[in-house]
């Protein structure tokens, strides 16, 4: 069978007057038809008839499993409710049960909590066997990326460096367990099930990485803020060098799953996830291409994101459906995001749901 390019599109009549565009863009296949658009699935596990025409059967179940666009098993943490009318053995999905932050609103004390630059990659809990996203997807690293990790569960960041987030996702959601991995290395900040005071818990984390050396994998360096002056003297830093912020752990801290006020993130710009929902067409120098990405809220709230894209990705914007990280200043008093610029594709966002639209700016 035939197959698409990496980087390539190509068109294929359905039913409809207007042919279905397909892509392949860094090892994601996309399809413009209702069928893959419409699926709650990870985009890169999603597939349709289309592109089983073009790709063949047997080259769609090794990417995305044989028989339904489902992930295959998801390791053992929290239940998502299932569905109504269905059994919850049947729609029963797992997430990793990540401990996650919450924005520092200057309304904590944070002299003497552990600080650490906020990576700008993509975060992963190794349960001892392989990496998963925060919705319980795989990423499906390569054995010599993996070579040395450990039986038990590690929570960290696979990070490709600042700036290079977008490279970043582009590498972890392939199928194909490429050598673009040796771009990357997973970032460790934590051991989920040592029950122990943070310190004790990172200080694992650091023995462990000197000890074994595992090729690809590094322990990330935290150190006790000294008050306000330099925490924002630190924020400007890393931000001066490309990075994305700061994260603050609190002294003596449980991991726990779930967000906690134990971690706190810090930066000077706000960000959020939008669902795409349509291309508005561009004029000017991006005549031809892509001018903005119609995008809405998980409140229905919609408006545009028309900065930040690249000219790659306004020749190839992400499908209707994706869900991607954006940044802004500040809301309006109607709750639409001022200045939103275009971050990346998310490719470890829980699905939104059907919602009514509120508004469009």
């Amino acid at each position: 069978m035939a197959d698409i390019a990496d980087g390539a599109q190509i068109e294929l009549q359905g039913s409809g007057s207007k042919p279905y565009i397909l892509k392949n863009t860094g090892g994601v296949y996309s399809c413009s038809c209702p069928a893959w658009r419409n699926q709650s699935v990870a985009i890169e596990r999603r597939t349709c008839k289309h592109l089983r025409k073009v790709r063949g059967d047997a080259a769609e179940d090794a990417r995305v499993g044989a028989g339904d666009t489902s992930a295959p098993a998801r390791p053992a943490a929290r239940n998502v409710r299932p569905k109504s009318g269905a059994s919850a053995e049947a729609n029963a999905v797992t997430v990793p049960p990540l401990l996650l932050a919450h924005s520092w609103e200057n309304d904590v004390d944070l002299t003497g909590w552990w600080m650490s630059e906020k990576l700008d990659g993509v975060r992963a809990y190794w349960d001892g066997k392989q990496f998963y996203s925060r919705q319980g997807n795989p990423f499906l690293a390569p054995d010599w990326f993996t070579a040395k990790l450990p039986d038990h569960p590690l929570d960290g960041e696979l990070f490709g460096g600042r700036k290079k987030f977008q490279r970043t996702v582009s590498i972890v959601r392939r199928q194909d367990r490429s050598d673009d991995w040796k771009e990357l290395a997973f970032v460790i900040f934590d051991a989920p099930k040592l029950d122990a005071p943070f310190e004790e818990r990172l200080a694992h984390c650091q023995r462990f990485v000197e000890d074994v050396a595992p090729p690809y994998a590094e322990w990330l360096e935290h150190a006790p803020c000294k008050g306000v002056t330099h925490l924002r003297e630190e924020l400007a830093r890393v931000e001066g060098l490309g990075g994305e912020g700061l994260m603050l752990r609190r002294p003596g801290s449980r991991y726990e799953a779930g967000r906690s006020h134990t971690l706190l993130k810090v930066k000077s710009f706000k960000d959020d996830e939008a669902r795409v929902v349509g291309h508005a067409a561009g004029a000017g120098r991006h005549k031809g291409r892509l001018g903005a990405l119609e995008v809405e809220l998980r409140d229905g709230t919609r408006f545009s994101v028309g900065t930040g894209l690249s000219d790659q990705e306004r020749e190839n914007p992400p499908p209707v459906g994706t869900i991607i990280t954006f940044r802004y200043q500040e809301l309006s008093n109607d709750g639409v995001p001022r200045f939103p610029s275009y971050v990346g594709v998310r490719i470890d966002a829980a699905p939104f749901a059907p919602t009514a639209r509120r508004k469009r700016a």
